[in-house]
């Protein structure tokens, strides 16, 4: 639904800010999808007035015209429109106008200054149907009443807002002007002013020219009828045209565009038939015969069936009820008599007819959501109150009014006491009753009252819903479901989110893969036959022989992702993923009872179940830009810092037994994550083999982590120490070693020499001289960093520690390197 700031200002004030406008409906249950002001891409377009027109003097198909925009001195402008002459009032488009074409700077056209430009109905997004005096091929002559120099969106009416709304199928009384007012109102507090229509018409007697029978009464509950005589067929003033033009409805001629009026105004589709065609004078309110047949207005021959209800002559139908009219029941431009018809039809039948023939029209959409069944007449009286301002024929003061309606109106129990526990608020009984008898709702002997316009009311909680928006769903309190405990994250859930985002922070793309996957991925990844991780949990009905087993590794699906990033030419990834792993059942725990499933009849299953283990995992994979073994090194490292798990051990992969994922590794460059003898994880540079099957041409590099040793190792409370007292004591330490010690059992051995004043070990130095590597060995240096909480550390204790360290570094083959 369209809807026209201007047209809404004639039932409510509306001169508040657009966004807040917007908002307040929004949050009151007229939800705003957007708005648009009407000509926001043009600007410094004025109304100017031609003075004079002469030839170019280079150019036989240009002139040259001197422009009075209101201004001290007129401008020039170049033209090749030949449908202006002096005199006439043009839009001038000035130097830096923008239009929806692009933007207007003054220039020279063969020789000769232009100023601006003359602008045409297309050049400013109209058409003739706005404006259908105008030439729609050359400059638009302007014919309105407006001054030199005025601002074209005021000058021709195009400075109207329209703001779109949804509107939900339970409340077709929105999909209207009047029912957005009767909301605007309620959600500002302000008064609704809705003049009820009125007409004074000519002396006649329309059962004299007219008569109308419904046949069928549960489908057409009521149908309203009136004649228009001595009708004058032609355009509709400007106010109509733009109100309807900033609904999305195109002008056509005054009759078309009263009936479009209305149905925007109020809410009700209208029709109107040119007399002449209804043959025998006579409408019939009818189901159609099986096989009827039906021209309809868009010129598409339709077949009926007897469940659809027509609007019918002696003879023929005229009309698909609540859908569209016939091709001969338009008004035409020498219509002389027209028959208005306001009637209610059943929502379903139009619905179904609709669906059945693939018709849909404005009417039918309206139909099938429901109308107001006691409106019709009110709009018929006002379609003739439009005729007699629009002076557009003459209207008899007799109708014909078959009324068959229910006018009982919907009424539910009012109980503030229920619709606060509803609601979870304290709202006072008065306050419950202002805010519906601003929704038109009245309260009487316990009940409210709905109006006839509201078809959705049928329950107390429909009732509380009307308070709650007009009190403020912001006002609302929030408060916990009764009877149901408050959700909270587990502590796996909330530790794998601090995993989660801890790698994020070092620059990781989290991924999703299946856990189902191919039982040739064991051999992608050198595992052994003999080893644990072949031994799978088979599904029973698999997609394929792809997916028909559940994983017991997620470094293969992690490494099918790296592929296929490198293979689409991405330079570089850095990907994870926190997922399960499920390993065999050490013992038999079926989940089925067999017992139980005989018992009760049905087939014992033929399998026999166990539920596998289901450990998650943290799984690292990289290559490309700077990654190496130390970057992905580093990111572990960093990542067990931020779970405050320290004094870890890093061993070579090769020399464990508890990961067969080190076959896929590089055996010189992974390594086993250990603390306290628990294996966290596994990590490393992937095995050339591995790389060359998965198709990657730059080296790459995986982790995989489990989460809940993780989890088991992590502090739980974080332990602050107060800034140190006393100064450190640094010392230095170049060791001579064989190129196979790793730098673990170097810095093990430190550590466990200096005791608990060690504060930290830096290694700063490798060095490999010719010499060295022709004896197999390699220089490393260390900054040993010690402090007391104690006191000041003197020389005797420095010195004691040190001793101490090159005693236990002796131990492992390292020498001081002289």
């Amino acid at each position: 639904m369209n809807l026209s700031m201007k047209w809404l200002g004639d039932y409510v004030k509306a001169d508040m800010p657009i966004k807040d406008f917007c908002h307040a409906l929004t949050m009151s249950g007229s939800k705003v999808e957007c708005y648009e002001k009407e000509g926001s891409n043009i600007s410094n377009v004025v109304v100017g007035k031609i003075l004079s027109k002469g030839p170019h003097e280079n150019a036989d198909a240009l002139f040259v015209c001197q422009v009075d925009i209101g201004g001290e001195a007129p401008i020039q402008i170049v033209t090749n429109a030949k449908n202006v002459k002096e005199g006439d009032l043009v839009p001038v488009a000035l130097d830096g106008a923008v239009l929806p074409e692009g933007k207007i700077k003054k220039c020279k056209m063969r020789g000769v200054e232009s100023f601006g430009m003359f602008c045409g109905l297309d050049t400013l997004g109209l058409t003739a149907h706005d404006f259908p005096y105008a030439d729609p091929e050359g400059v638009f002559v302007i014919e309105e009443d407006c001054k030199l120099g005025e601002d074209i969106h005021t000058a021709i009416g195009l400075d109207d807002t329209s703001v779109e709304f949804e509107i939900t199928s339970n409340r077709p009384d929105c999909l209207s002007v009047i029912g957005l007012a009767r909301e605007t109102a309620a959600t500002y507090g302000t008064e609704l002013n809705v003049k009820a229509p009125e007409f004074k018409g000519v002396d006649g007697d329309i059962n004299s020219m007219l008569k109308v029978d419904i046949l069928n009464t549960e489908k057409c509950q009521r149908y309203c009828a009136g004649i228009v005589k001595n009708v004058k067929i032609g355009p509709s003033p400007r106010w109509m045209r733009e109100r309807l033009r900033a609904s999305g409805v195109r002008p056509i001629n005054n009759f078309v565009d009263i009936t479009n009026y209305v149905m925007l105004e109020y809410g009700q589709p209208m029709h109107a038939f040119d007399l002449r065609y209804v043959e025998g004078a006579h409408i019939n309110v009818r189901n159609a015969k099986n096989g009827e047949k039906i021209m309809t207005l868009d010129g598409v021959e339709r077949e009926l069936t007897e469940d659809m209800l027509v609007i019918a002559d002696e003879k023929k139908p005229v009309a698909v009820a609540g859908i569209m009219g016939g091709e001969y029941s338009g008004i035409m431009d020498d219509t002389t008599t027209v028959v208005f018809e306001s009637a209610y039809f059943e929502p379903t039948q139009v619905r179904r007819t609709s669906k059945a023939l693939k018709l849909k029209s404005d009417a039918s959409s309206r139909y099938e959501k429901g109308v107001d069944r006691l409106i019709s007449m009110t709009c018929l009286k006002r379609a003739f109150e439009l005729v007699e301002e629009l002076g557009a024929g003459e209207v008899l003061n007799t109708v014909i009014d078959r009324d068959y309606t229910d006018k009982t109106p919907a009424a539910v129990e009012f109980s503030a006491e229920w619709i606060n526990n509803f609601l979870g608020t304290d709202i006072s009984e008065a306050d419950m009753i202002k805010y519906l008898e601003r929704l038109e709702f009245k309260v009487e002997n316990g009940k409210v009252i709905a109006p006839s316009f509201r078809i959705d009311i049928g329950c107390k909680a429909d009732i509380a819903e009307e308070v709650a928006r007009i009190y403020g769903y912001n006002n609302i309190p929030s408060t916990d479901f009764r009877g149901v405990a408050r959700a909270e994250f587990t502590e796996e859930q909330k530790f794998a989110r601090t995993l989660r985002n801890a790698v994020v922070s070092l620059g990781g793309y989290e991924i999703a893969t299946y856990s189902f996957v191919s039982p040739k991925y064991f051999d992608k990844i050198r595992l052994p036959q003999d080893s644990k991780l072949r031994k799978v949990v088979r599904i029973v009905n698999p997609l394929g022989e792809d997916t028909s087993v559940m994983r017991t590794s997620t470094i293969p699906s992690m490494l099918d992702v790296l592929s296929f990033n490198y293979n689409n030419r991405n330079e570089k990834a850095c990907l994870f993923e926190i997922s399960k792993e499920y390993l065999p059942a050490e013992e038999e725990k079926p989940f089925i009872n067999g017992d139980t499933l005989a018992n009760s009849g049905k087939q014992k299953h033929k399998y026999n179940y166990s539920l596998p283990d289901e450990p998650q995992r943290l799984t690292i994979g990289t290559y490309g830009g700077d990654a190496d073994f130390y970057t992905l090194k580093g990111m572990v490292e960093q990542l067990l810092a931020e779970l405050k798990i320290e004094d870890v051990e890093y061993v070579r992969a090769g020399d464990c037994e508890v990961f067969d994922e080190k076959y896929a590794l590089h055996p010189g460059r992974s390594a086993v994550i250990l603390k306290d003898g628990a294996h966290l994880g596994i990590m490393g540079e992937v095995h050339p083999e591995v790389q060359e099957t998965y198709e990657i041409g730059v080296k790459t590099y995986v982790a995989k982590l489990n989460i809940p040793e993780l989890m088991a190792a992590a502090a739980d409370k974080i332990t602050y120490q107060p800034l140190p007292k006393f100064p450190a004591t640094t010392r230095d330490l170049s060791l001579l070693v064989d190129e196979d010690t790793p730098v673990a059992d170097l810095e093990k051995a430190i550590k466990g020499a200096v005791g608990k004043i060690l504060e930290k070990v830096t290694l700063f130095d490798v060095y490999r001289s010719e010499d060295m590597k022709k004896n197999g060995k390699k220089s490393i240096a260390y900054s040993i960093s010690m402090r007391s909480h104690e006191g000041t550390l003197t020389d005797e204790q420095a010195d004691g520690a040190m001793k101490r360290v090159l005693k236990a570094l002796n131990a492992i083959g390292a020498e001081l390197r002289g």
